[in-house]
C-alpha cells in the first residue's frame, strides 16, 4: 500500500492555529495544500466570516489553494425547529434533585465532521456510497499546537489520516521543537493578522467568562442573540419538547446554570490573573485561552476540558 497521500487538505477552523497553517503553506514553508475545508455551523460570529473571506482573498486564492465551505444545517435554527432532527449541544443541566450535568455532545460530529468527511470523499472522487480503494487517502492537517499536544489524535478513518504540522516546526520562542499557540500568535502578528478571531458558535456552552464578557461588551448584537437562545432552550431542544420528551431538568448555556443575562460572567478567573504577569504575546494567548479558545469547538479534537455526562431525560 502506498504511503503517499492522494491529497493534502487542511481542516480550516479559521482560528489562530489553522490560519497559521494555511499561511505557512501559502508561503511555501510547508508543503502545498490541495484544499482547505471550512465547516460552517451557521452560527459563527461575524468576525469569523469576515476573517475567512479575507483569508480566501489575500492568502488562499493567490497561493492556488481552494477553500471549500461546507455545512449540514444551521445549528441555532435546527435547535429551535420542532420538525428538525437536532444533534444536541453540550448544554449545562440543573436536574430536579439539584444535581448538575450536561447533555450529550453531538454537534461537533453533525455540523463539523459529517460535512468535512462528505467533502473529502468528493475531492477524492469517491462520494458516498462509492468505496474508496485501499491506499487512497487524504493527509488532513489539524491545527494542534505544542501546548495542547494531548489533543492530537488520529481520525480513525482509513481514508483520512490526521497530521499535525505545528508539532514539528522549528523556530519556537523557547527553542523547543513545535510551535505553541503563542508562537502562532507571534507569527500572525508579524504578518498583519493579529486580530484572528476564535472560531466557535456564538452560543457555545464552552465559552469562558472572559469570552462572554467580551461578547456582551464588544458585540452586543451577538450577546442578545445568545441570551435569547439561552431562554429558548430552557426545556431542551424544540423537537424533543414537540414529541413529548422534554428534559427533566433545565438547560443553560452558562456553567453556573443561571440565565445568561444574569450569569456571573464578570468573575475574573485564574487564567486572566496569570495573563497579567506574562509578556505581551503570552498575554494575548492566555486571554484567548480564557475567552474559550481552548474550551470551544475544533472539528477533529473538541477543545472541551470537561467530561460530558448524559443527563438527558429518557
Amino acid at each position: 500500500m502506498s504511503e503517499s497521500p492522494t491529497l493534502r487538505i487542511l481542516s480550516l477552523g479559521a482560528g489562530v492555529q489553522s490560519t497559521t497553517l494555511l499561511m505557512l503553506a501559502a508561503e511555501k514553508r510547508l508543503p502545498h495544500l490541495d484544499a482547505a475545508i471550512f465547516a460552517d455551523t451557521g452560527w459563527e460570529p461575524r468576525a469569523v466570516y469576515d476573517h475567512l473571506d479575507r483569508l480566501v482573498r489575500e492568502v488562499a486564492q493567490p497561493a492556488g489553494i481552494p477553500v471549500c465551505r461546507v455545512a449540514s444545517g444551521n445549528i441555532r435554527r435546527d435547535a429551535l425547529d420542532p420538525n428538525h432532527r437536532f444533534a444536541s449541544m453540550p448544554l449545562y443541566i440543573r436536574n430536579p434533585d439539584g444535581s448538575y450535568g450536561m447533555t450529550r455532545r453531538q454537534c461537533t460530529s453533525e455540523y463539523k465532521l459529517k460535512p468535512i468527511k462528505k467533502q473529502t470523499r468528493k475531492l477524492l472522487g469517491y462520494p458516498y456510497p462509492r468505496r474508496i480503494p485501499r491506499g487512497v487517502f487524504v493527509e488532513q492537517w489539524v491545527g494542534i499546537s505544542r501546548d495542547e499536544f494531548d489533543r492530537a489524535k488520529d481520525s480513525g478513518i482509513q481514508y483520512l489520516r490526521s497530521a499535525f504540522p505545528l508539532l514539528n516546526l522549528d523556530g519556537a520562542a523557547d527553542g523547543r521543537q513545535g510551535w505553541t499557540r503563542s508562537d502562532c500568535q507571534r507569527y500572525l502578528n508579524s504578518r498583519g493578522w493579529a486580530a484572528t478571531p476564535k472560531s466557535a458558535c456564538i452560543g457555545c456552552p464552552f465559552h469562558g467568562n472572559a469570552m462572554w464578557r467580551h461578547m456582551r461588551d464588544e458585540r452586543p448584537d451577538e450577546w442578545a442573540d445568545a441570551v435569547e437562545f439561552d431562554r429558548s432552550i430552557r426545556s431542551g431542544n424544540a423537537r424533543g419538547n414537540a414529541h413529548g420528551k422534554p428534559l427533566l431538568g433545565e438547560a443553560y448555556l452558562h456553567r453556573s446554570c443561571t440565565p445568561l443575562d444574569r450569569a456571573p460572567v464578570d468573575h475574573v478567573t485564574y487564567h486572566e490573573r496569570v495573563s497579567q504577569q506574562t509578556n505581551i504575546f503570552d498575554q494575548i494567548a492566555d486571554a484567548e485561552i480564557e475567552r474559550g479558545a481552548s474550551e470551544g469547538c475544533s472539528p477533529w479534537a473538541c477543545r472541551s476540558w470537561q467530561p460530558v455526562s448524559k443527563t438527558e431525560a429518557a
